[in-house]
Order: C-alpha cells, then sequence, then structure tokens
C-alpha cells in the first residue's frame, strides 16, 4: 500500500502536468538555509546586506535610485522574517522551528534599527520631495515608506523614540506568546463511555480509559473493577468546531464548548499586556487609541468611521437576525419535545447544521464524495486557465527545499508569459503544526533589474484531515476555506509591481481580504462547480439540484453569520479602542459585546476571545473582512457572476485589481475596477457600499 505522502504525490500528478527539476539546496530554495543553524548566517546576510544598502542610500543618490535601494532593504529583510514565519507555523523539526524563532527575533530588532535610522529617512525625505523625478508608482513608494518610518516614531524626541522601540518589541513578543499558547494549550475533555461521540467522529480523538469500582467478589475476597473506554477531545479549532456541529449529546456539547472557550487561561493575562503596550505606544503617536493609529493609514481613515459603519449594519440586520433566533430555538423544543427549552451557545452549530440538513436534504458523505482533494486541486487549474489563461505544473522539489513529505511544489505558467510564481502546498493537519488555513508569502514580486523580474513565491497551508489518505475528501465548507486562501495566493501570484514593497497583499488592510472573498463566490457557482466537482467511481459531474441544495443552506442564516462577523469587528476595535480603565476586565465587556450585538447568550465565564488570533495580527482590523465581503460582494455581482469563468471576467479581476498590489491608491483601484458606486465618504473616510451585500443576503 501507498505511503500518505507517496498517495499525496500521486494524487497531485493526476491534477498538474510535472516539469523537472535540479540538483539540492536549503529550505525554500534558500541554499543558506540547508540546516536549521543556517538561520543564523541568514539573518547575518541580510544584515550585511542591508547595512551595504544603508551606506548607499547615505550619499544620497538619485530619488529613483534611493526608492530602489529602500526596497531592496526591505526585500532583503521581509525574506528572513518571511521564511521564519512559515518554518515556525509548519516545520515538525524542532531545531529548525528553534531557530527559525531566534532569527525571527533577531531580524525584528534591526527591523527596529532600520525604522528608525536618520539617514534613511532623510533620504526618502529627500526622494518624497522631487517626486517629479520619479514614476507615479515610485511617489507612492517613497510616501508610503515615509509613512511607514513615522508609524515607527522616527520624527519624535529621543526618549519617545527609544520608548516606541521597547513597545514594539514587546508587542511582537506578546503576539507571539498569545499565539503559542493558542497552539500549545488548547484545552481538552474526556468523555465516557465512548459511545457518546458519533461513531464517524471518533477516529479524531484519542481513547483514554478509567476503572469504574464493581461489585465485592466473596470467591476472590476483593472488589471486581470494569475498564471503561472514553475519548479525549482536544478542543483545538478544528475539533471543537466537529464536535459542536456533530455530537447529538447536549451535555458533552457543552463540556467542549465551556473548555474549548476557556482556554488558554494565560491568554487573559497576554491580551491585557498588549492591550496596554498598544494604548502607550498609540498615546505617544498622538492617537487617542491603538484602533484610531492603526486605521489612520487605512481607506476608512479613523476609529470612529469604522464603529459607526458598523454599529448602523448592526441595527440593519438586527431584526432579521432575531427571526433567525427564534426559528432554530423552535427547531430545538420541537426536536427536543420541550417547549420550554432555551437555547444555548453550544446548540448553535448543532441545530443550525440539523436545520440545513433536513430541510435541504443534505448528506455529508454524499457530498464529500465530489470533493476528492486531487479533483479540487483540478479545481484551482480550470480556475487560472478559464480566467487568466494559465496552467500550474508541479515541479519536483530539489532535496533540502522541503519541509515535509506531504509538501507539492507548483509553478504557474502563462502560455506567453512564462513562470508568473510558484506556490507550496502543504494541505494535511498534523501535530505542532499552525492549525488554520493561510497563505504565507516566501518571496515578494519585484523588478530587480531592466532585464529581470523577482518571481513571487508563497505557501499555501491548510489543515485538512489526513486520515483517508490517497481518497481524502474535502466537505463543501473546506472547498471554501481552500478557494479562500487562494484568492489571496494568486493576489500574490498575479502582481507585478516595480516595488516588493507592495507585492500582491502588502496592501492596504481594508482590500486585503477583497480577492479572497471574491474566489470564495466561485466555490457556490454550479458553473464552476461542474467542471471539476466529480463523483470518484463514476466520472459524474456534482448534481446541479445538489449544488442548489448547498446554496440553499448557505442562505437559511445568513444574518446569523454577518451578526456574528460585526460582533468580532467591534470586539475588536473595542478591546483596542479608547481605555477607560486599566486593566480592562476583557471577558465582561466582551460578554456584554455579545450580548448587544447579537441574538445570543454568553456562557457565563468562558473567554473565547483569548484564542483569537486575529486579534494579534489584525489589531483592530478585523472590520477589513466586512469591507472585504461589502467590495467583494459588489464585484462578483457587477463583473464576475454573469459569466463566470469568462476571459473577459478574468482580465479584469487580473488587469484591473490584481496586478497592482498595493502600487495604486485602493479607493481609485476599486472605483477603476467596479465603478464609483463601490464606495461612499463618510465622515472624512470611505466605506464600502452595502447594498450588494443586503441584496445577497436578503436584507
Amino acid at each position: 500500500m501507498l505511503s500518505r505522502a507517496a498517495a499525496i504525490r500521486r494524487g497531485a500528478a493526476v491534477a498538474f502536468s510535472t516539469v523537472s527539476e535540479k540538483a539540492e539546496t536549503g529550505l525554500y530554495g534558500f541554499d543558506v538555509l540547508r540546516t536549521a543553524k543556517g538561520f543564523r548566517r541568514f539573518v547575518d546576510d541580510a544584515i550585511e546586506r542591508s547595512d551595504e544598502l544603508v551606506a548607499h542610500v547615505a550619499g544620497l543618490p538619485s530619488p529613483p535610485e534611493i526608492v530602489r535601494a529602500m526596497d531592496e532593504i526591505s526585500n532583503t529583510v521581509c525574506s528572513v522574517i518571511d521564511s521564519a514565519e512559515l518554518c515556525r507555523n509548519t516545520h515538525p523539526d524542532r531545531e529548525f522551528v528553534e531557530e527559525a524563532d531566534k532569527a525571527s527575533m533577531r531580524i525584528y530588532e534591526h527591523l527596529q534599527y532600520l525604522n528608525t535610522n536618520t539617514t534613511l529617512y532623510n533620504s526618502i525625505l529627500k526622494a518624497e520631495g522631487e517626486s517629479f523625478l520619479l514614476t507615479e508608482e515610485a511617489r507612492r513608494a517613497a510616501t508610503t515608506l515615509r509613512i511607514d518610518f513615522e508609524k515607527g516614531g522616527i520624527h519624535l524626541p529621543e526618549d519617545k523614540l527609544e520608548r516606541v522601540n521597547q513597545l514594539n518589541l514587546e508587542i511582537a513578543q506578546l503576539g507571539r506568546k498569545f499565539s503559542e499558547n493558542v497552539m500549545n494549550k488548547p484545552g481538552f475533555v474526556d468523555v465516557y463511555p465512548a459511545s457518546r461521540v458519533p461513531r464517524n467522529l471518533r477516529h479524531h480523538f484519542k481513547s483514554v480509559y478509567r476503572f469504574n469500582s464493581g461489585s465485592f467478589e466473596k470467591q476472590s475476597n476483593q472488589f471486581s473493577t470494569a475498564k471503561q473506554k472514553g475519548l479525549r477531545i482536544v478542543t483545538d479549532s478544528e475539533n471543537l468546531s466537529s464536535a459542536l456541529r456533530c455530537i447529538s449529546d447536549e451535555e458533552v456539547r457543552k463540556q467542549v464548548y465551556i473548555v474549548g472557550n476557556s482556554e488558554p487561561r494565560e491568554n487573559i493575562g497576554v491580551l491585557n499586556e498588549l492591550i496596554d503596550a498598544r494604548d502607550e505606544l498609540a498615546k505617544i503617536m498622538g492617537c487617542k487609541s491603538y484602533a484610531e493609529f492603526a486605521i489612520r493609514p487605512n481607506m476608512a481613515a479613523s476609529a470612529d468611521v469604522v464603529m459607526s459603519f458598523l454599529g448602523d449594519l448592526s441595527n440593519i440586520v438586527r431584526h432579521k437576525a432575531d427571526e433567525e433566533f427564534k426559528a432554530i430555538q423552535d427547531f430545538k423544543r420541537r426536536i427536543c419535545c420541550e417547549k420550554s427549552a432555551d437555547l444555548e451557545p453550544w446548540d448553535e452549530d448543532f441545530f443550525i447544521g440539523m436545520m440545513k440538513s433536513s430541510l435541504n436534504n443534505l448528506d455529508a458523505s454524499i457530498i464529500t464524495k465530489y470533493f476528492p482533494l486531487s479533483q479540487c486541486l483540478k479545481g484551482l487549474n480550470v480556475l487560472v486557465e478559464s480566467l487568466f489563461g494559465a496552467t500550474f505544473h508541479q515541479i519536483p522539489m530539489r532535496d533540502g527545499e522541503s519541509w515535509h513529505p506531504d509538501v507539492i511544489k507548483l509553478s504557474l505558467c502563462h502560455p506567453d508569459e512564462g513562470d508568473l510564481g510558484f506556490m507550496y502546498l502543504d494541505l494535511y493537519s498534523r501535530k505542532g503544526k499552525y492549525p488554520g488555513c493561510a497563505h504565507f508569502a516566501v518571496q515578494g514580486g519585484r523588478r530587480s533589474s531592466d532585464s529581470k523580474y523577482q518571481l513571487p513565491i508563497i505557501a499555501l497551508v491548510c489543515n485538512f484531515s489526513n486520515s483517508s489518505g490517497i481518497t481524502a475528501r474535502l466537505n463543501h465548507g473546506d472547498v471554501e476555506t481552500l478557494f479562500h486562501e487562494f484568492g489571496h495566493a494568486l493576489h500574490s501570484l498575479l502582481s507585478r509591481t516595480e516595488y516588493q514593497h507592495f507585492s500582491g497583499t502588502r496592501v492596504a488592510l481594508d482590500v486585503a481580504e477583497i480577492p479572497s472573498n471574491i474566489f470564495e463566490c466561485y466555490a457556490w457557482d454550479y458553473r464552476v462547480l461542474k467542471t471539476f466537482a466529480l463523483d470518484e467511481t463514476t466520472g459524474d459531474a456534482i448534481p446541479e439540484k445538489l449544488v442548489k441544495a448547498l446554496n440553499a443552506s448557505r442562505n437559511m442564516f445568513p444574518a446569523t453569520e454577518l451578526q456574528r462577523q460585526i460582533f468580532y469587528s467591534i470586539m475588536d476595535l473595542t478591546l483596542f479602542g479608547e481605555q477607560a480603565s486599566k486593566p480592562m476586565d476583557t471577558i465582561s465587556t466582551v460578554a456584554d459585546l455579545r450580548r448587544k450585538h447579537t441574538s445570543w447568550k454568553c456562557a457565563a465565564g468562558t473567554h473565547w476571545h483569548t484564542r483569537f488570533n486575529h486579534l494579534i495580527n489584525y489589531g483592530a482590523g478585523y472590520y477589513s473582512y466586512l469591507y472585504a465581503r461589502c467590495f467583494a460582494t459588489t464585484i462578483w455581482q457587477e463583473i464576475c457572476q454573469e459569466d463566470p469563468l469568462s476571459r473577459s471576467a478574468g482580465s479584469a479581476i487580473r488587469d484591473k485589481f490584481l496586478r497592482y498590489g498595493g502600487s495604486k491608491d485602493p479607493s481609485s483601484l476599486l472605483k477603476d475596477f467596479a465603478g464609483d458606486a463601490i464606495i461612499r465618504n463618510s465622515g472624512g473616510g470611505i466605506i464600502p457600499d452595502i447594498s450588494s451585500l443586503c441584496k445577497e443576503i436578503g436584507l
């Protein structure tokens, strides 16, 4: 029988054509990373090269040379930061992870030195002051770099600048600690007997045993004991979701929910420290809150603009969300034959799932047979070929390049343009790996010389169940997640910016999630799904009736889902907003916001927000998911929906949006892409038009 790694490679070979590769190298193709300790040399080399470039900039070359040299510094440092981040989150070898961790902190400290280097700051001021000598993109690069310097406090007195540096380092360390606690301290619940967990879920959980005291046996003059089998449900995000969705025993769901949303306790203190550090940083920078500091460079421009937008949306959705809540509660009462049964937080996923399945006649085992992983990978090829005339080819990796046998490498190739970029796929769950799905940059695209373009390299990381080996199947939610992350990947692979500072997803936060949300729409369209969602035994395409049922299921509780996203966004802005008292009681604050902005009650004592990693990565920026959903819904309805796989839709997506990365003003980019009506001015900032979103969810 094939090993799972061999099975994955064989499945990929079916999905993608292959080309040959050469000799040996280091991790991600960096020769210096042939061993874990190579990260030390990687940092040394980056520091040495950036110091050379600083010396060059100090000689005050022409404005275009200043901008180019500054971007090369950014490229040099980011290659270490990005590689270390990917390694820390995915590498199975602890030595590599630990060395990447050390490298990350060392290069971050050097970045702080660069961000407070007055020679570089004065040079970029010179370049910006002589912007008539620069191209439009170079002018934007100069301005963006100057703003980045000032966000680091370079314009402040020396004592304040030193404190800003300390705070930035402290914030980075707290963020890492928060994320590590989420990964390493998920909590667990032991369930006895094992029969309380559905049979089809049991293989996900570890068996545990206990001895029950029995009766006294006269013959042996001893008590007999019975060994009882149970299951340990480790309450990481994936197991928690599965358990709450599929376990009918309400007491088990309650235990799993409470434990899963009460760990890691250590992050209560970590989050309080993070809130205080970010608040102090913002005050030093002249802002009333960290939310104000974080949002000021974005399209929204101020926290007040965003909070007003979210408050209005919360009010709009409330009535429909309350109606949906009552429908779920009535359903529970009918199923449980209890006329006064309350709807609890641990009921939401279970009864919503049951209602969707029963009313739309959805059977998970039937759905998944149309989505074997190899076919879903073919689906990615269908998208790039139909939309952009490009294809993925699998590249056998050189010795030392990969970090796990499951990983495959693809090149995105265009018949006229050649290779457009490279993508690693690391799709299966394993111990110690980043627990969610994410897009990681390895190398940004940029013009490295008049005749040469540095191609982007990215990694698409998922955590699909690995228990099925060659016949691994995805549920439709997994397919949507894959397409979401693929949208980010395409943003990186298809951008063609002069400077890596603008490559791919290096954009204003308000627009970063637009491509991912657009490509989620593709995962729900029958015309797209029928091209690759084939029954793995008969080869028949997924029936249109089944796709309609999936969409009907999706559209059953849209206000509830939207309300949840509004709540997350308001919570994020509140935690990093103006601080009335210190330390903030985040548990009661979040509970109050949940009661105010959702139809659901809060389980006493739980603190799910202490495992909400977006507070680290998107601090005061989670609202951008809602912005992006509004923008993407408009783009889908106006540009893609009529013929989603047409070359004209692909040309619009690529040539009017993806190719620019962060090199154009985002509001101008959106208006050029989808028309002036896609955005609205509000209170000195920009908010999305919500009419397309309201149309989609029936508001």
